[in-house]
Order: C-alpha cells, then sequence, then structure tokens
C-alpha cells in the first residue's frame, strides 16, 4: 500500500498580548494551535493535523487523493 503525503498551508501571526505565535491550517477550518516558538508551534500543529483529520474523517469523507 501507497502512503500518500498531503501539504497543508501554515499561516503564522504572533498574539500581540501574550508573543506567542499562532498558527492555523489554511485548508482545514478551526484547526489551530500556538506556541512560545516556531518549532514548537510545528511541533503542535502536527499533532493539530493528526488529531484533526480522524474527526474530519467521521462528519464526512475526505476527498481520493490521486
Amino acid at each position: 500500500m501507497t502512503e500518500h503525503k498531503k501539504t497543508f498551508t501554515m499561516v503564522v501571526e504572533r498574539d500581540p498580548e501574550s508573543a506567542w505565535l499562532v498558527g492555523e491550517i489554511v485548508e482545514l477550518p478551526g484547526c489551530y494551535t500556538q506556541a512560545p516558538d516556531l518549532s514548537s508551534l510545528v511541533a503542535n500543529m502536527e499533532e493539530a493535523i493528526r488529531a484533526y483529520l480522524p474527526a474530519l474523517a467521521e462528519d464526512e469523507p475526505l476527498p481520493t487523493l490521486q
């Protein structure tokens, strides 16, 4: 079985009150996370995506990747 990898677009902004980085995945509405630095934000976002996708699959079928 071949594993398909999906690429997502992450938008990163700095929260002006806390100075933490806030990231969101454009293609996954409501998939957000935050962290004090970029490397932690990327790790947190990977975890958020892994949690988001199975929940999305329960609501609606994922598109078939070709």
